[in-house]
């Protein structure tokens, strides 16, 4: 499903300016809203896992609308028709995203999570390699149709659809977990520990604007748009070797040192992209990015599952999501004010400013004794 999302969101900013005339501003609030939506979707989809102590069919329901967003890309002939696609696509990843989360903590040992979220990041990423990369090799080969090439984006999602409906199985839940009451009782029986790491992922998030701004930057130094995709292969092959060795290290290591480590590369990521000029600079500065997505990503599905209790795992996984979310759609559309009003440059240094304040606040909390 990776591969098929990505092989569209590597394309779709371009598609939307240069095809259909959108602003900097409209790509920025798009990406924001939809991945808003994702998250407020995941909230509750987490909280019904919980209730039903099933997540199998939520994932598939899911994976499924994904799918079925596919082909409204290359048949969108205005931004709002892309926005109608990219909401329900949105929808299918907040509905599944807090239930698999909670399904890969439900069946792995507890000394073992930060390793096997790692894991599920490199193999996810995997696929946001494979799915850029054949963008870049279809407008090689279609001579810049993206149009065309956004339909290839379908037969990977349907495989997706398929396989985890016959091949995945859930585990029965165990007999001594009892169904959680309504969600709006639900917030104070998480603990202050959980509340914590919400918080430090908000401001995380905050210091993070979209990817598709890595999209956008590629194209103001010179490189050719069928080459474009490219930037998110990097990204993500630095994302896919990067995480799966961050997870172990995770469950080895202080988590506040990878925290800290994760947001000094992004900081130089920021600086990199600001300051670009040719292609190599945007490709150093994705490869950056992704580093920083492997130490951070993993470590924050980790500190969720570590610090919920058992049967409100997948109401834990739906706040963080949720709140992350919020934050995303509010740095993007910043980022899209900022590139509009100052230009490019303004946009990765005011991302930078936020993640430096970020180190700042992470290295001078101490968390009370209890």
């Amino acid at each position: 499903m990776d591969a098929s999302s990505e092989l569209v969101h590597s394309l779709l900013p371009l598609f939307m300016v240069s095809v259909l005339g959108a602003s900097m501003v409209t790509v920025g609030l798009l990406e924001g809203v939809a991945e808003a939506t994702a998250s407020i979707a995941k909230m509750f989809s987490g909280a019904l896992s919980d209730r039903w102590q099933k997540r199998k069919p939520l994932v598939v329901l899911g994976y499924g609308l994904g799918a079925l967003s596919k082909p409204a890309f290359p048949l969108a002939s205005s931004v709002t028709a892309v926005f109608v696609a990219r909401f329900v696509d949105r929808i299918g990843k907040g509905i599944r995203g807090a239930p698999r989360d909670a399904l890969v903590a439900d069946i792995t040992p507890s000394h073992l999570r930060g390793a096997a979220f790692g894991l599920r990041q490199a193999l996810d990423s995997v696929g946001a390699v494979v799915g850029p990369g054949l963008a870049v090799v279809l407008m090689w080969w279609l001579a810049d149709d993206i149009r065309t090439v956004l339909w290839f984006a379908i037969g990977p999602a349907a495989l997706a659809v398929v396989l985890l409906a016959v091949a995945v199985r859930e585990p029965p839940a165990p007999a001594h977990i009892a169904r959680p009451t309504p969600i709006a009782y639900l917030v104070g029986a998480l603990p202050r520990r959980y509340w914590r790491v919400v918080a430090v992922g908000m401001v995380f998030t905050l210091a993070r604007f979209s990817e598709a701004f890595l999209v956008l930057r590629a194209g103001t130094v010179g490189l050719p748009i069928g080459q474009v995709p490219l930037i998110m292969v990097v990204m993500s092959a630095t994302y896919a070797l990067g995480a799966y060795p961050a997870g172990i290290a995770a469950d080895r290591i202080g988590e506040r040192a990878l925290l800290v480590w994760g947001l000094a590369v992004l900081v130089g990521a920021d600086l990199i992209l600001a300051a670009a000029t040719v292609p190599v600079h945007v490709f150093a500065g994705a490869a950056c990015w992704g580093v920083h997505m492997a130490l951070t990503q993993g470590l924050f599905a980790k500190l969720v599952a570590d610090a919920a209790t058992e049967r409100l795992r997948g109401t834990a996984f739906g706040i963080f999501h949720l709140t992350t979310g919020l934050a995303l759609l509010c740095a993007s559309v910043i980022a899209g004010g900022l590139w509009s009003l100052a230009g490019p440059a303004a946009t990765f240094y005011a991302g930078a400013a936020f993640a430096t304040l970020a180190i700042v606040g992470i290295v001078s909390y101490r968390p009370p004794a209890s």
